[in-house]
This record gives structure tokens, C-alpha cells and sequence, in this order.
């Protein structure tokens, strides 16, 4: 306070104006804002008990619970106006001739922004890989704490992701062996940057993306496995994504990750397969790939059964993947499911494939095995008085078939 008393009533010792150019007027550090390096306009006291600028500090609580002067954890994030330090400002200025800036309204970006391109620097002409992993470290911290870092690489900074991207693309398939930690916080970023809506279409573009993305499913800490499946999640949500990632061989990739990964990993990766088999080329390519035996192991082994039973619901309608899961005698895992206790859409999605597999050929020795499961555990007329919307529908369907069932066959529905 007494530096600040200082200040206020100090006069200018010169006969020159103060409004002069040959007169530099520096601000006195206890009226900056530690954020903006700049003189304060809107001054608010924090938990701590610090002083900022309202704007930055507002946009800094958004991303953080901590006094960005101290590092203490807040304990509530309510601002209130420093008057005192506000008329203190106010005299030095007219006291020093200083016209002090207006409030404004404008969204603070550069708190967060600062320093971005310098990190893309690091990572895609590094002097050491020490510095190229610190600067990745760096970026991931800052893409995942701030949303206007996440919008600004990709809008403002057009070749940012293949900057990005560039230490992978250099290293091929040594990446993981080379430098596992780098790998990790590069595939991250990418997943940081991609839950942005209007970025998901500019960074499946790319050509570099999915590549190596498929590479980073099978190589790499378990961490950047799960991101990569979390990273192609995020991207399938765009319809036109799911073409480019069709037309690659990130397919067979997932269809191994769900085969071979840890219940995360395979999580992420039948979501992003669902997404994909959303388009009825995508699914002819999943099936061809070996999608429905794959499927299947994995749901007798009663691993992420709910998961893999929608999408094979999904795919169910292709005729291959009904040959298939003939063969396996899957229909009898679909019983078992039915009859226990389960949740509403894995009971849906199991009713949704048995009918499915027998929608399109209905004879007399199919017929069969429905009409024992019923005379035996009474398993549809269950689902049809209990049950989703969809599941009666599917039940009271299959019923239908087995009241009419009588002899000879009864033909193809087209």
C-alpha cells in the first residue's frame, strides 16, 4: 500500500508534458494484471486474495481451480471488484496524463493461445528429442485444459496437424520403439483437438490422420492405443469421415483391436466400428474383414457383451454374417441372453439378431429351433408382455411366425 501511495501522489519533475512522446510513462507493476502483462480495467479479488483483470481471470477459472499467482486451489470461484486498487489506477492516470483502455467484451483468447505455433516449432524441427517430447508434453497439457487453444490449432494455424503429426510420419513404424512417451502425447493432442465439432471434418482430411491412427492401434503405450480407438470415435461422428475411414485400412485394424485389446481399448474400438457400419458399404467391408466371427468369440467369452451384441444388431442383416453365426450356433448364446436378467438394449439388441437371422428364410427345419426355444422356457412370450418398445414388436413377430408354422415352408420374404 504505501508503494501505491507512492505512486499516486507522485508528480512529473520535468517541465515537459506528460502527454509528450519524449516522455515515457511506465505503469507500475502493482497495476498490471500478472495475466495480461497489461494495466488493469476491470480489477477483481480472487479466493486467494490476489488482483486480476476480470476478463482474463473469468476466462482463466474456466479451465482451472487454482490462484494462477499462487497455485493454491481456490476455494470458490466468486469475483469480487477491487475498488481500491481500481481508484488507485484511476488517479495514476489522470495524475500522468495515462489514458487508460476502456472495458471490453471480447472473448480473451490469447491467455491460452500464446506461445502455440512456438510449440508446433519444437515438435516438427526439434534440436533435440528431449525438447521435441517436452513441447508435446507441453501442447497436450495445454489442448486438453482450453477449448480456445483446441478451436485456434486448427482455425487459425491451417497446417498445424500435419506439424503435428510430423515426428510419426518421420519415424514410420519405429515411432513406438523409438519414442514411446512422444508418440503418447502426439496421439493425445490429436484427441484433444478432434472433440471439437467443426474440426472433426479438416482432421480426418488430412492425410496423414488415419494412417496413423490404424498404426498407433496396434503399437505404443496402452494409453495411446485407447486414444487412437478415442480419437477415430470422435472423427466417425461425421458422415463424410466415415468414408475416408472405410476406404482405409483402419477396418481390419479395429476388428483386431476388439479381438486382441483390453476392455477400454476394445470399448472404443466396436464404438467406432458401429459408427463406421452405419454405411452399408462399410459393413460389407466389416464382415469380409472376419467382423462376425471376431464378434462372436469375444461375446461367448462374456467380454464387453452389451458393446459387441449392437454391433452386431447392426450388421445382422447381411447375409454372410447370418451364415456365419449359423455355423458358430450363435443362435443359442442369443437364447441364453434373452432368458437372463440384462439391461433393456442388450435384450433388445439380442431379439433384434434372432430375428434377423430368421427373417429372410423361414423354413421348416429354422422354424425349429425357435418354436423348442418357446414350448421350453416360454423365452418370446416373455419379451412380447415385458420388455422395450422394440423388443414386443420383435417378440410378437417371431410369435406370429410360430402360430402359422404347421408343415411344408413358408416363403422367402423379400
Amino acid at each position: 500500500m504505501s508503494c501505491l501511495t507512492e505512486v499516486e501522489s507522485e508528480k512529473p519533475e520535468t517541465d515537459v508534458p506528460s502527454s509528450s512522446p519524449s516522455r515515457k510513462v511506465e505503469v507500475p507493476k502493482e497495476f498490471k494484471c500478472t495475466l495480461s502483462k497489461k494495466i488493469m480495467i476491470e480489477p477483481v479479488i480472487i479466493a486467494s486474495g490476489q488482483t486480476f483483470e476480470k476478463r482474463y481471470i473469468t476466462e482463466w477459472l474456466r479451465h482451472e481451480r487454482t490462484c494462477p499467482k499462487s497455485n493454491a486451489v481456490l476455494s470458490h470461484l466468486l469475483l469480487i471488484p477491487n475498488h481500491l486498487i481500481d481508484e488507485l489506477i484511476t488517479q495514476w492516470c489522470l495524475v500522468n496524463n495515462y489514458e487508460r483502455p476502456r472495458s471490453s467484451e471480447e472473448t480473451v483468447t490469447e491467455l491460452f493461445t500464446d506461445g502455440i505455433d512456438a510449440l508446433l516449432q519444437r515438435i516438427s524441427s526439434p534440436s533435440s528429442v528431449s525438447d521435441q517430447t517436452e513441447a508435446a508434453q507441453e501442447l497436450r497439457i495445454r489442448t486438453k485444459k482450453s477449448a480456445s487453444v483446441r478451436v485456434f490449432l486448427v482455425a487459425e494455424l491451417p497446417d498445424s496437424i500435419t506439424r503435428l503429426l510430423s515426428p510419426l510420419s518421420a519415424l514410420g513404424e519405429e515411432a513406438a520403439d523409438s519414442n514411446p512417451e512422444l508418440q503418447e502425447y502426439l496421439i493425445t493432442t490429436l484427441f484433444n483437438i478432434s472433440i471439437v465439432e467443426k474440426n472433426k471434418k479438416a482432421i480426418a482430411e488430412n492425410p496423414h490422420v488415419i494412417p496413423l491412427l490404424t498404426k498407433s492401434l496396434k503399437q505404443g503405450t496402452a494409453e495411446t492405443r485407447r486414444n487412437s480407438a478415442a480419437t477415430l470415435l470422435s472423427l466417425s461422428a461425421i458422415d463424410s469421415n466415415k468414408i475416408i475411414m472405410g476406404n482405409s485400412e483402419v477396418l481390419k485394424a479395429l476388428i483386431h483391436v476388439i479381438e486382441e485389446g483390453d476392455l477400454l481399448t476394445t470399448t472404443e474400438a466396436a464404438s467406432v466400428v458401429f459408427n463406421l457400419c452405419m454405411v452399408s458399404e462399410n459393413r460389407k467391408k466389416a464382415v469380409s474383414a472376419g467382423l462376425i466371427q471376431v464378434l462372436i468369440k469375444k461375446i461367448k467369452a462374456g467380454s464387453n457383451a452389451a458393446e459387441l451384441l449392437a454391433v452386431l444388431a447392426l450388421n445382422s442383416k447381411h447375409n454372410r454374417a447370418v451364415e456365419e453365426m449359423d455355423d458358430l450356433g450363435f443362435i443359442y448364446d442369443l437364447f441364453s441372453i434373452l432368458r437372463k436378467p440384462s439391461s433393456p438394449v442388450t435384450q433388445e439388441n439380442a431379439i433384434v439378431i434372432v430375428f434377423n437371422m430368421y427373417d429372410r428364410n423361414r423354413d421348416r427345419t429354422r422354424l425349429k429351433v425357435l418354436r423348442e426355444e418357446e414350448n421350453l422356457y416360454g423365452t418370446f412370450t416373455e419379451l412380447a408382455r415385458q420388455g422395450s418398445d422394440r423388443t414386443v414388436r420383435k417378440a410378437e413377430a417371431i410369435l406370429q411366425w410360430l402360430k402359422r408354422y404347421g408343415t411344408g415352408k413358408w416363403p422367402l420374404r423379400g
